[in-house]
């Protein structure tokens, strides 16, 4: 029994490639050999094979067994050491499923993923629009980025990276050169706008230096810092405490119009704003607009242009982007007919 132990022990430090490939070559020899030795009993290949791995982990059906010594002395090197190898093998891989799953909770990840999304900086407002991408899109990948001790969510396709989100390295390990976009929120932690704000610009540089190709939205506090940007490749501004305060005083002045901002700006019931895709057949803005209206969609701007009323004789060009008030059963439908 000592020597065993000795063995496994000195199995458990083996390089876990060479261990996998030695319990492979363990699996399929013993095989090859219990098949010759025996044909008898075991009249294919796949009979020995069968048998080795019911041996090795233990179950031990019975349906197939040894009966000559040459046999039942393969049956004992395999109890002894087969049955030891594959354990440890099992071991690792349990250990190594654990260790993933320990490195996910810690942020200790590399994302090698492409396509997805990274939230940077939790909060409230994070945790919110995490749902409302998911309610959008369910097979998105989404990944945050933040110095908290353990992941503040965790799905199979939420990854969690901790680290300092201005570190260059940090940005790498979220493989953001290849992500599709990248949401920076301000610290709720810094109470101060100025400050909030000076942050959100070290990091928005940071993402400039790494990949200055990637769409970035950026939370601002305050609308006069947004001119400290401007060298900064920063596709849109979200402007925090405007954007409630002006919702505020409309909802003072009109009753109810909060509820109208709220249903374009959630997909959770009623209509919805959507990006709907050019059809060769539009020629003007009027061509998409009638043809938008018949199927059960409003056509209302381009981009931010919301005048398209007045430019309806327009040619439209190729390069607009269209965006439709409409529900998901229609949005749905346009996208098919327009395939």
């Amino acid at each position: 029994m000592y020597v065993i132990r000795v063995l496994i022990k000195k199995a458990i430090k083996i390089q876990n490639y060479l261990l996998f490939v030695s319990s492979l070559f363990l699996v399929l020899f013993a095989s090859f050999l219990i098949f010759q030795v025996e044909k008898e009993s075991f009249p294919s290949f796949f009979d020995g094979f069968w048998w080795v791995m019911t041996t090795v982990t233990t179950v031990g059906y019975g349906d197939y067994y040894p009966v000559t010594v040459a046999g039942r002395i393969i049956a004992l090197f395999l109890y002894i050491f087969g049955i030891g190898l594959i354990g440890v093998v099992i071991g690792k891989v349990v250990d190594g499923l654990a260790s993933y799953r320990i490195k996910r909770e810690e942020g200790d990840i590399m994302f090698k993923g492409e396509k997805h999304y990274i939230i940077i900086g939790w909060s409230h407002k994070a945790k919110f629009s995490i749902k409302e991408m998911l309610d959008t899109d369910q097979s998105i990948e989404i990944v945050i980025i933040d110095d908290l001790d353990k992941a503040p969510m965790l799905e199979e396709n939420i990854y969690y990276i901790r680290g300092n989100a201005s570190d260059r390295d940090t940005l790498q390990k979220a493989n953001i050169t290849n992500a599709k976009a990248v949401l920076v929120f301000a610290d709720e932690k810094i109470l101060d706008d100025q400050l909030a704000d000076g942050k959100t610009l070290l990091i928005a540089s940071a993402i400039e230096s790494v990949a200055p190709n990637v769409h970035t939205i950026v939370e601002v506090m305050e609308e006069s810092h947004i001119k400290n940007f401007e060298y900064m490749k920063v596709d849109e501004f979200i402007i925090s405490h405007e954007t409630i305060s002006s919702l505020f005083v409309r909802s003072a002045f009109r009753k109810g119009i909060s509820s109208v901002y709220s249903q374009l700006l959630r997909r959770s019931h009623g209509d919805d704003l959507y990006h709907i895709p050019l059809s060769p057949s539009w020629k003007t803005y009027r061509d998409a607009f009638e043809y938008l209206l018949e199927h059960g969609a409003t056509l209302v701007s381009d981009r931010d242009n919301l005048s398209i009323n007045r430019m309806l004789d327009n040619t439209l060009s190729k390069e607009a982007e269209l965006y439709v008030i409409c529900d998901k059963e229609t949005y749905d439908r346009l996208l098919l007919v327009n395939k």
